[in-house]
């Protein structure tokens, strides 16, 4: 038979016990509970930031398109001397982004920089198939002086031609193969015809695909751009070109034309000193995030035309 004493002692212990176990079964309770509010701070600040980037790259975009609207107002040749070619330098736009504007200082530190560069100073590797479906003698040979001045192995640019003309072909098409490439639509994609990551970053700077054959400018190209697309012309002739034009652009083809030996002749419908495509990079540095955004665009006479948009980057700032 138990004591009374030791009775009392059991209880005591068991409801101490209990106690015990109820504390730790709240303070397990609060501390998800606080969890959970802290992840749902953290998802919706998340999502704060990403809709204000959205917001503020597109403004970027608007930007890009004034900018360019009131350079074809001119009428005259694309050059990098016109206001589109100056970069617009990193801003702090904190205070735009605060919900109350009359309390900016609990709004995150944003900035923005952009910059608009001419498509068409690039090799347009659409050029290399016809309209008519067929890969263009003349572009290939093209390709293929561009990439041999590179060091890029010259039998890339017929990789290309033939990953191109098959992505282009419709069905029914002869000769046609059976499952066709898709057709890539920017640089990077280029991997999908076969191309290694190393050899799309070593072309990029000087080759672009947009979606219509197009000429290159001679006032914004590159040097072994434009004797790549001029048949009979060394590089030496293409960056007396260059040289030229850095004290005066070309105005119309014909100036250019003034400068090269008779023996090589601009054809119009490969080289001209306009431009229609355009890219649009802005970058957003928000608290501790760094986003990208490559924007293609067309212009049309006074009409800008947005034609794809693609996110460059998301990541950590760097200290």
């Amino acid at each position: 038979m138990t004591a009374p004493g030791s009775r009392s002692r059991q209880q005591a212990g068991a409801a101490l016990l209990t106690a015990m176990l109820i504390v730790v079964l709240v303070s397990s309770l609060a501390s998800a509970m606080v969890w959970q509010q802290w992840r749902a701070v953290q998802v919706e600040s998340a999502e704060r930031a990403r809709t204000q980037s959205a917001w503020i790259l597109a403004g970027a975009l608007d930007w890009a398109r004034l900018i360019l609207r009131e350079d074809a107002k001119s009428g005259g040749a694309t050059t990098l001397s016109d206001p589109w070619a100056t970069p617009l330098a990193e801003a702090r736009l904190s205070s735009f982004l605060a919900a109350d504007k009359t309390r900016t200082d609990d709004g995150p530190e944003a900035f923005l920089s952009g910059q608009i560069t001419d498509a068409q100073a690039r090799y347009n590797l659409r050029n290399l198939v016809g309209s008519d479906g067929k890969v263009v003698p003349a572009e290939l040979a093209a390709t293929r002086r561009l990439f041999d001045s590179i060091g890029v192995a010259p039998d890339l640019a017929d990789r290309l031609a033939t990953g191109l003309r098959d992505a282009l072909s419709r069905p029914g098409t002869e000769g046609r193969t059976a499952t066709p490439p898709l057709l890539p639509r920017t640089v990077a994609q280029l991997s999908w015809l076969g191309v290694d990551r190393d050899t799309v970053r070593r072309i990029a700077p000087l080759v672009v695909l947009l979606p219509v054959r197009t000429p290159i400018n001679l006032n914004t190209a590159s040097r072994e751009v434009i004797a790549a697309s001029v048949d009979g012309m060394d590089l030496g002739a293409a960056g007396r070109l260059v040289q030229s034009r850095q004290r005066t652009p070309f105005k119309s083809l014909a100036e250019a034309q003034a400068l090269i030996p008779p023996s090589l002749t601009l054809d119009a419908s490969r080289v001209d000193v306009k431009s229609s495509f355009f890219e649009v990079r802005g970058r957003i540095r928000l608290g501790d995030r760094v986003l990208e955004e490559l924007s293609l665009v067309e212009r049309r006479g006074l009409e800008v035309l947005s034609l794809q948009r693609q996110r460059v980057n998301l990541q950590d700032a760097p200290n």
